[in-house]
């Protein structure tokens, strides 16, 4: 399957709340490798299907040489937090220091509808929260403090990526029959 385009920030599709997965079929499998080979491509450590322009409850991730998935996440956060550098991106080259929880126990399903737990520290809790939010309509600056997020917004209105159009899709006027996405 070819590399999609991320939508960038500003495409409301990124501010809707994902509906879960319901049908655990080719066409979610399909969607499954869209996202992992688009997220190797970027490169990044994850990628939610709302970044491609589905409304599904799906993300990927490679982080520290672990490459996965899970679909209809449930995060069980610690208490104890970290604070350190995060991205992403439908925000090309900008990052910065937010706080997440320090660990994060994930329970959800692959993309056979067989469920799994993932359980991670730092770098892989940070890149959980993050995508997990984005099924949320939340984009890792809402979590800023007023000031850095002030800083963000000036640096998104700034950046040579800002006010590009969406992507155009088109929709077919016949059934699809679960085909196509």
């Amino acid at each position: 399957m070819p590399v999609k385009p991320i939508r960038l920030f500003g495409d409301p599709v990124l501010r809707l709340t994902a509906q879960p997965v319901t049908t655990f079929d080719l066409e979610l499998r399909n969607l499954v490798r869209d996202l992992t080979e688009t997220m190797q491509a970027a490169p990044g450590a994850g990628l939610a299907a709302p970044q491609l322009g589905v409304s599904l409850r799906v993300f990927t991730y490679f982080v520290e040489g672990e490459l996965g998935h899970l679909i209809n996440p449930d995060l069980t956060l610690s208490e104890e937090e970290q604070d350190g550098p995060e991205g992403c991106l439908s925000l090309p080259g900008l990052t910065y220091d937010c706080k997440r929880a320090f660990g994060v126990v994930a329970k959800g399903f692959n993309m056979y509808g067989d469920p799994i737990t993932i359980e991670g520290t730092e770098r892989l809790a940070r890149c959980i929260q993050h995508e997990t939010d984005h099924l949320d309509g939340i984009i890792f600056i809402d979590r800023l403090d007023a000031e850095r997020r002030k800083d963000a917004l000036r640096a998104i209105r700034e950046a040579e990526w800002a006010g590009e159009q969406a992507p155009r899709v088109k929709i077919s006027p016949h059934d699809t029959f679960g085909r196509g996405l």
